[in-house]
């Protein structure tokens, strides 16, 4: 007779947990353990076993304070810190590997102390919580996660000016609803960009300066009746203060949702680049081909050269998004202090910056390695009237009111339209029947070359102004490097 299988999912799921385990931090209060089940569904330790290495210098930092206010034997403090050093080292060779049976990466770290160091290991937790701990453990793991995404940045802002430094007379047409508007350089198109990511930067160094600030110390929330030095640990740990108030300091997770809200708004940067890197690398544009280790092809029809990497990049704009949403109505009806809802916080932080850091480094390696079909960009600045606003330019150089300078070339445009020919094909005879103020020196005008040359207003398309962008961006980069390497 075979017996029917009823458990359940979330029974299979479940890890192994191990007598240890079940044991947790605050198990003192309850005659029960958790069942494994339970277990299971709070546990953390598979996301937040990440900042592992943040919860292991954040304790270093802590003991070595407990020691200098004699709140624990020198000696002691001294032991903890050369034994975590040693669990890092271990942790990093692959000689300890962590056990993900434990409720969180803090009681793993506490339990391998302890069983090492006996008692003595108990007393790394003297004067803190797992609220300031982990807390702490945050804002460590986004001082070195956001000094990463904004190396990837840079990166990218170097490609873009790389590229952009070989084209500032590369015609190519600037739309506006999707329809030609005026010439451009592809030059001034890619500082475009570059400036947008450089913003990205400055809100990334805003979120970090808001961020680099301890917590530790607050404990649970209102501090600790044990005589602990804040200030010690923040110096210790490089930060640049501490958070002022301790039940600010464990209760909120604005320094999360600003990095994210940073994330994602550089990756609507990169999905809009990437929209147009699609349009573009389609035969109806023609500007752009993607390299080969770039591209992808289909499994029905042979010629497919598909920008799926530029697609995957677009989509994932959308994951950012939702990590941001969730962190804000995880926050959004919480009261004072610290509630258990937040430690779902790190799923979608993690996963944001992860995203970001990928989507940066694959997005470079496309740009960099793809190349651009000058003779098709060129000619679509032709065909279109991009060249329409320098006409009435020319008419107001020569003393007419813009409005009618604008009537006058809208009456142009009309008709070479009637007549299925451009501007500069229009005879000129034709052109005074518009306006007696047109002459000869109109066709030069026209050119599509002439007209990128025109816009010679700061920050316009003409070369001399993209190339003082270039150098304001290479000026940017190198200072931003070198503040890195500071």
């Amino acid at each position: 007779m075979h017996t029917k299988n009823t458990q359940t999912d979330t029974q299979k799921n479940a890890p192994a947990v191990n007598a240890l385990a079940s044991n947790a931090l605050w198990q003192g209060r309850f005659e029960k353990k958790l069942s494994d089940q339970a277990l299971a569904f709070e546990t953390s330790i598979h996301v937040d076993s990440l900042m592992v290495f943040d919860d292991i210098n954040g304790s270093i930092a802590h003991v070595k304070m407990l020691g200098a206010q004699n709140i624990i034997p020198h000696q002691e403090a001294k032991a903890i810190a050369d034994e975590l050093h040693k669990i890092e080292d271990d942790i990093r060779s692959g000689a300890l590997t962590i056990d993900t049976g434990f409720e969180d990466i803090h009681s793993f770290i506490e339990h391998v102390l302890t069983e090492r160091l006996g008692d003595t290991g108990k007393k790394v937790h003297t004067g803190r919580s797992r609220n300031d701990q982990i807390a702490l453990d945050e804002r460590l793991y986004l001082r070195r996660t956001i000094s990463a995404l904004q190396k990837r940045i840079l990166t990218l802002i170097n490609a873009l000016c790389t590229i952009a430094e070989d084209h500032t007379e590369s015609l190519i047409s600037g739309y506006t609803h999707l329809q030609r508007a005026q010439p451009v350089s592809l030059a001034q198109h890619l500082c475009a960009w570059a400036w947008m990511l450089k913003r990205d930067y400055g809100r990334f160094s805003d979120a970090l300066g808001r961020a680099n600030l301890s917590p530790l110390g607050s404990a649970a929330l209102a501090g600790s009746g044990l005589p602990l030095d804040r200030s010690y640990t923040a110096q210790e740990l490089g930060f640049d203060g501490i958070v002022p108030n301790s039940m600010d300091a464990v209760a909120d997770r604005d320094y999360c949702i600003e990095t994210v809200s940073a994330a994602a708004l550089c990756m609507t940067h990169l999905s809009r680049f990437c929209e147009e890197i699609i349009l573009w690398a389609s035969s109806e544009f023609g500007f752009i081909d993607l390299d080969e280790q770039w591209s992808t092809g289909s499994s029905i029809m042979p010629q497919k050269k598909n920008p799926d990497f530029a697609e995957l990049i677009r989509g994932r704009t959308g994951l950012v998004y939702g990590d941001l949403t969730a962190l804000f109505t995880m926050m959004k009806g919480l009261p004072l202090a610290y509630n258990r809802d937040m430690q779902e916080d790190k799923i979608s932080l993690f996963r944001a910056c992860g995203t970001l850091d990928s989507c940066l480094e694959v997005f470079t390696e496309m740009i960099k390695t793809a190349k651009w079909n000058t003779e098709r960009m060129a000619a679509s600045c032709r065909g279109g009237f991009a060249n329409a606003t320098d006409l009435a330019d020319y008419l107001v150089k020569k003393g007419m009111p813009f409005r009618t300078a604008h009537g006058c070339a809208a009456a142009a445009v009309r008709l070479c339209i009637e007549r299925g020919i451009q501007l500069e094909d229009l005879p000129l005879e034709e052109y005074k029947a518009i306006s007696p103020l047109i002459e000869k020196d109109v066709f030069e005008r026209l050119e599509p070359s002439a007209c990128l040359k025109a816009k010679n207003t700061a920050g316009g398309a003409a070369p001399e102004q993209v190339v003082r962008q270039l150098e304001s961006l290479r000026r940017f980069y190198t200072q931003a490097v070198q503040a890195k390497k500071e």
